[in-house]
């Protein structure tokens, strides 16, 4: 994924990826596609982007960003919950810490979806770590348009988390051309 703005956290100018989670009646569920693109060139379709991390796979991760650079932030995420267990809120304040402040670190080019049962998060470059107040979270590219669709589907009181968010998704998928409809959804 590549990103156009000056800042790397910034998500205007990310392009690759959508990712949304949503948290409703007690469940909650994390939805990415599967779309991996390099400039105009779609080079995988099937990428899995959201994943269970935490002992055992209590929290739902989803990144969106340069590939390389996600997976250093989930492995920093995954120590920073072996060394705060069951205190999500914890562990992301210190990776927020440790991505603002290590210079290593400050040129990563991604950004987060974090939940687990009682909390959502979105962490960033900027030293973000940003909890919803209406459970929706999205990010990517596509990130709006699957966030107004959810927003539109919450209210449709038959609908569970995993539905709004797959329905979301297509929605999604139909709009942004840096995603697709091949959806990968976590649940918890």
């Amino acid at each position: 994924m590549q990103n156009t703005s000056s800042n790397p956290a910034d998500p205007i100018g990310w392009h690759g990826t959508t990712i949304l989670c949503v948290r409703r009646d007690g469940k909650v569920a994390m939805a990415g596609d599967g779309q991996v693109s390099l400039g105009q060139t779609i080079v995988k379709g099937n990428a899995r982007k959201v994943r269970r991390i935490g002992a055992g796979g209590s929290v739902l991760a989803g990144f969106a960003g340069a590939t390389a650079d996600a997976f250093t932030l989930l492995e920093r995420l995954e120590a920073k919950l072996e060394r705060f267990p069951n205190q999500l809120e914890r562990a992301c304040v210190e990776l927020a810490k440790d991505w603002r402040t290590d210079r290593y670190l400050r040129r990563l080019e991604a950004m987060m979806a974090v939940a687990d049962k009682h909390h959502s998060y979105t962490l960033t470059g900027n030293g973000d770590v940003l909890e919803p107040e209406d459970g929706l979270i999205a990010i990517g590219s596509g990130g709006n348009f699957a966030l107004s669709a959810a927003r539109a589907l919450i209210d449709i009181p038959e609908m569970g988390a995993e539905d709004i968010a797959r329905k979301a998704m297509r929605i999604a998928a139909q709009i942004c051309v840096y995603t697709n409809g091949n959806v990968v959804v976590e649940t918890i």
